[in-house]
Parts: structure tokens; sequence; C-alpha cells
């Protein structure tokens, strides 16, 4: 993988198109990554707003390939590659690192609910194990809320003893910033990079010394969130982060990754763009209406998605 540009600032968990069959849809997802790239916004496919775990490995493989080979930039990608089943993670991580990926971003092992540390540690251990790559860099995926499975501060620390340049960073989704808070301050001066999972922390995980920010809504407000990520020292840095989540708040009104994609359909005018995978419902009529409408008060806008 790049070593020599860490990733930094705001990163997307790409929302993943499908067509008529629900199969992904490689074109359309290519055109959304280099809108967000004009927006300096890297790319963490395979995400949890990606419907990764509504995916199979197969389509994932297939889909990393296809945007490698339209000429997007690997070094720019953060793909997820923790799986339930330990060689679905080995398979798509070495894919990954063989691609030149920036790093990977990997969820613990997620349906066992109370496993312990050992066993997480195991988990990731022989992942790093069999991947045997030294360009492997792994950002753990801390995202309790969902996964049930907590990473706690202390399995941090081992494995960042044991296995030092490749364990990362983490991205942490636990929505509470006084874990991020001990992340930074624990793991931070030894160069482990710690990105929130929103931008609700953005200004907050910058001022802290923190890598940046991986989220949902950076699919569709990525100018604005960027545009914080590089100019957190200015004097209107706060107004900024207002602005940021005045958009957030809307959209975690509705379900976040229909809410999503139907603001890329009604922005990019590309009806497509509003399906997603069961079990997860479409927005209804009504319910765009009443995303649109919130969204003007906030001045929202998705310029150059259309094109």
């Amino acid at each position: 993988m790049n070593q020599e540009s860490k990733p930094r600032g705001v990163l997307s968990p790409v929302v993943t198109p499908f067509d008529s069959n629900l199969k992904p849809d490689a074109e359309r997802l290519a055109r959304h990554c280099r809108w967000l790239l004009t927006n300096d916004v890297g790319l963490a496919v395979f995400g949890t707003n990606s419907e990764a775990n509504s995916m199979s490995v197969g389509e994932k493989l297939d889909l990393l390939e296809r945007l490698v080979g339209a000429g997007l930039p690997p070094a720019r990608m953060m793909p997820g590659t923790g799986c339930c089943a330990l060689t679905d993670s080995v398979e798509l991580t070495r894919a990954a690192v063989r691609l030149g990926c920036a790093g990977v971003l990997m969820l613990p092992p997620f349906y066992y609910k109370g496993v312990s540390d050992d066993g997480l540690y195991r988990s990731y251990a022989e992942i790093i194990e069999r991947v045997g790559d030294e360009r492997l860099r792994i950002y753990l995926y801390h995202i309790p809320p969902v996964s049930q499975v907590p990473i706690s501060l202390a399995l941090i620390e081992r494995l960042l003893k044991a296995y030092p340049g490749t364990i990362a960073g983490v991205k942490d989704s636990s929505g509470d910033w006084n874990n991020t808070k001990a992340m930074l301050e624990q793991f931070q001066p030894q160069g482990f990079d710690v990105f929130a999972g929103s931008e609700t922390f953005l200004l907050a995980t910058l001022r802290g010394g923190g890598a940046g920010c991986i989220s949902a809504t950076a699919n569709v407000n990525p100018g604005a969130i960027a545009r914080l990520a590089a100019s957190w020292r200015q004097a209107d840095a706060e107004r900024q982060q207002a602005a940021l989540d005045a958009v957030r708040k809307v959209f975690q009104s509705m379900p976040m990754i229909p809410a999503l994609k139907a603001a890329i359909a009604h922005f990019s005018g590309d009806a497509v763009w509003g399906a997603v995978r069961p079990p997860l419902v479409s927005l209804t009529e009504a319910q765009v209406g009443a995303l649109v409408s919130a969204l003007q008060p906030t001045g929202f806008a998705m310029p150059g998605l259309a094109g």
C-alpha cells in the first residue's frame, strides 16, 4: 500500500448504486467517486453507508478492480475489508494491498457478541499474518452502536505493540466524544491516526491532533466538510462546523442510507440512485419531498453532481 501519503482530512463511505436488478453499478459508482475526489474527499468504499454487508465478497472484489481500472487513484482509497468470516477479510484485504490502496478500514468480526479482547486480538493478528505484507495499513473500525462489538483502548494498545505501523489508525463511530478524546490522547502521539466517525466531531478531532473524519454525509456535502478540514485554524471554523451540523441533522432525521441516495437521485436527476438493497427500503416520494424541503434553509447544494 502507498506508504508516502497517509490518508488525512475527509473520506466518504461511498454509497453503492444498484441497477434495476439490484446489481452494483460500477459506472455510476466511479462517477460518484470522481465527484467526491474533485471535492477533496477520499474514498472509503465498502463502509457502513456503502451497504457493504449487503454485498458479497465477489461483488466487492469486482467493484474494487473496476474502480482502479477506471483510473481512480488507489492512494485515495480505504476500502472496508472487515467481515464476519476470517477468510473473507483476508481475501478482501489482500486485494486492497495488491491494488495499492492507502489502507483498509476493518470492522471486527461482528456476528458473535460478548467476545473477549483476546478473541478480537486473535482475529486481527490472524488477518495480518495471513496477508503477510509489510505494505498493509489497517484502520480499526469502532462502531459499537451497529456492530455491538467494541474495540477497546486496551485492545488498540495491544495491537499497536504487536504490529506497529500496520495498525495505522481508527475510525471512531461510537458517537462518544470522550472515547475519541481518549484515543487521541493515548495513541495519537504514537503516530496512530484518529478519524471521527462523522463531521459532527471534525473540528474537535482536528484540534485534538486527529487526522479528520470518515463521514456518511461526505457523500452529499463533501465540499463544505473538506473546507473545514482544510481551514479549521481559521476564525470562522466554529461557524463552518455549525453549518455542517445543520445539514447533518436533516439527514439524521431520516434513515441515513436511503436519505443519502435520495439526495443524490434528486440533485443529479438520476432516479436510479434511489435504489437500496433489502432489507433497506427507499424513501417514499413524500419523504423525499420532506428531505429536500428541510435542506433548503441550510443552503444545501451539490454543485457539479449532475455533470
